[in-house]
């Protein structure tokens, strides 16, 4: 369970380490300190993950979904339904699903405007379904407590949400103690810089600008920006 202080469930150093240096190697995470990114929220960071590319990667897909069964053998939620947020949770959902032998549902950003108007897709969820929900990356937290939120309007229950990756914002750790559900995530933004600095990819001043950042993405934001 989440310590009173997060709502964030970290895993061994050791998995942690280990998927952190397959991102950084198939560049699904970019560090870029003195060049960085504009997100599509429009904010200007040193770092852009995307886990979309590890779809790519067998290895990498397999150790990732190695690490979600895992989190679901130590914890006591059968019977269990998966649910991936769209688009970027579904195919890790559907590898967790298929190695559960369980139930698999996706979450849409919003209803269809057609058809039945489906938010949720797959299997039917009601009260006494548990569903875990999957999601690549939190950075606020939004996207996936938005489809916890769907989840938890039918009746179901949501003991975990589970994520390849999380840029650790102070932002999502306030959403996820609010929304009273623990997120466990496979590897963490202060293991990503630790591997980076071990590999001699990062200076001392590019890993103070990343804790900067960090700290306050929007005020580092505006002091880097155009």
């Amino acid at each position: 369970m989440p310590t009173s202080q997060s709502p964030f469930v970290l895993p061994s150093a050791d998995r942690a380490r280990s998927l952190a240096e397959a991102l950084l190697s198939i560049d699904a995470v970019s560090l870029r300190p003195h060049d960085p990114f504009t997100w599509s929220s429009g904010l200007v960071a040193p770092i852009y993950c995307d886990n979309r590319r590890t779809l790519a990667h067998p290895s990498v897909r397999h150790a990732i979904a190695d690490g979600f069964a895992e989190t679901v053998a130590d914890h006591d939620w059968a019977p269990l339904t998966v649910g991936g947020t769209a688009t970027a949770g579904i195919p890790h959902a559907a590898w967790l699903a298929d190695r559960l032998g369980a139930p698999m549902a996706y979450v849409r950003a919003s209803a269809k405007g057609h058809g039945q108007g489906q938010r949720i897709e797959g299997a039917r969820l009601g009260a006494g379904d548990a569903v875990v929900v999957v999601e690549d990356l939190i950075s606020t937290g939004r996207s996936a407590l938005d489809a916890v939120a769907a989840v938890r309007e039918t009746g179901a229950t949501v003991p975990a949400v589970l994520a390849i990756f999380s840029y650790g914002l102070d932002a999502a750790v306030t959403a996820f103690r609010e929304a009273g559900v623990p997120c466990h995530v496979l590897t963490t933004f202060p293991m990503l810089l630790d591997v980076a600095r071990r590999q001699h990819s990062l200076s001392d001043d590019a890993q103070a600008l990343l804790n900067d950042w960090q700290a306050d993405p929007e005020a580092w934001s505006d002091e880097h920006g155009d």
